[in-house]
């Protein structure tokens, strides 16, 4: 188990919704948020719940973030990086989709 100290993670941060997101070098943005108490990074297109990482592997398309104004971004697949500007998706997508 890895034991990881809050000063530790506090020498590199991004932003998730303007909130700064503590994280350590290796890990992927999603395992930095689920770390840091943020579960849901972006609601369902038709009923508008919340959805977050599930399978952290980039299978599920569960933890689309936008990353430096990219829609799309799985968090899972991503390594965090410092200053990253990361935002949810909204409930209406700017991914181009069609409602079936």
């Amino acid at each position: 188990m890895i034991t990881l100290e809050r000063s530790d993670l506090a020498r590199n941060e991004f932003s998730f919704d303007g909130q700064a997101v503590p994280f350590e070098q290796g890990m992927t943005l999603a395992s930095a948020l689920i770390l840091n108490g943020i579960k849901s990074v972006r609601k369902t297109r038709r009923e508008g719940k919340d959805r977050g990482p599930f399978c952290m592997m980039g299978s599920c398309y569960d933890c689309l973030v936008t990353v430096n104004g990219e829609p799309g971004v799985q968090a899972c697949q991503v390594e965090a990086q410092q200053g990253l500007v990361v935002e949810s998706t909204p409930a209406e997508p700017r991914l181009g989709f069609k409602e079936l």
